[in-house]
């Protein structure tokens, strides 16, 4: 039994040997992650102290620690359930959040797909550089096109009385909003997203499509059969880290994209967050909110995780 424990400590001595080597052999691209790492140790995780406002009678001339604590301590979460908006917040937020991961996700990867197939290298480099072009637009500009597109005399107008059909204002309600807010995401991300996507499709050995021709396999078969199962693992670990901001709309262009005709239909908790938070100075009320949706956001990272895993755990994230 001794032995057994010497050999043990031996063992674990190695191990911590040989990884010190590797760290000491590595120390320059440990060097250039430095500053990185300190970015995220700071803003990241040296920042999460500041969920306790959410458990605290917040007073800013006190500090968080000289705060009181709640009496319940989950005073602030109570509040909001029983705001009589909070399940009209919720179901625009997940429905905002599932419409916009429906329409979105699938969309770089059949991208990434489609351009796999041109043949041409250079047209090939041409189309993939205007597609990123979008992701660089600010999204105050994006509204403004969206406003002046929508618009009576706009340019989805023109393109209506085209096809015979009458003009409408577009920015008006809610009937249009899904189609221009998800339109506009895919448009924006499309074509940055699929990077990840074409940098796997890069690895596919040019042998499996000569010995597919070979086999008398088309260009659909080839694509089935040889570059889906290519990208089918980033693709999973990529729905799986989207999972977690399926609830985290894009506020920003919702509060932009609001006015009085939409503003309780399209209302999600990002933008309460912002509203009560930033304009209301309900600092620890908000926090509790935003406190929340993390959490439910990380749990939807978790049973994502579960359910790929269920299927293929070579494919799932951990």
């Amino acid at each position: 039994m001794k032995k057994d424990r010497e050999g043990l400590k031996g063992d674990i001595k190695t191990r911590f040997v040989l990884f010190g080597k590797t760290l000491y052999r590595q120390r320059g691209l440990l060097l250039l992650c430095l500053p990185a790492l300190l970015i995220i140790i700071v803003f990241k995780y040296g920042s999460m102290y500041g969920i306790l406002i959410a458990f605290k009678n917040y007073r800013a001339s006190r500090g968080i620690w000289g705060s009181a604590w709640l009496d319940p301590w989950y005073k602030n979460f109570q509040t909001f359930f029983r705001n009589p908006a909070s399940i009209p917040l919720i179901w625009n937020t997940v429905k905002i959040g599932v419409l916009t991961m429906i329409f979105s996700f699938p969309a770089p990867v059949i991208f990434a797909m489609l351009l796999n197939e041109l043949k041409s290298p250079y047209f090939k480099r041409v189309v993939q550089s205007v597609s990123y072009i979008p992701h660089f637009i600010s999204v105050i500009v994006v509204v403004g096109m969206l406003r002046s597109f929508g618009a009576i005399d706009g340019l989805f107008n023109v393109l209506r009385g085209f096809f015979g059909l009458p003009a409408v204002n577009m920015n008006d309600g809610i009937r249009y909003f899904y189609v221009m807010f998800i339109g506009s995401h895919v448009w924006q991300t499309f074509g940055w997203s699929a990077i990840i996507y074409i940098a796997a499709l890069s690895n596919v050995d040019p042998v499996l499509y000569d010995v597919a021709t070979i086999d008398g396999a088309n260009r659909w078969q080839k694509a089935w059969n040889i570059a889906w199962p290519t990208i089918l693992p980033t693709t999973t670990i990529m729905l799986i880290m989207n999972m977690g901001g399926v609830l985290n709309s894009d506020y920003q262009k919702i509060l932009l994209m609001q006015n009085d005709t939409n503003r309780s239909a399209i209302d999600v908790i990002s933008s309460f967050v912002y509203r009560e938070g930033i304009l209301g100075a309900r600092f620890e009320y908000t926090t509790a909110v935003n406190l929340m949706l993390s959490v439910v956001a990380f749990l939807l990272v978790i049973i994502t995780n579960k359910v790929v895993q269920k299927i293929n755990s070579e494919n799932s994230l951990w």
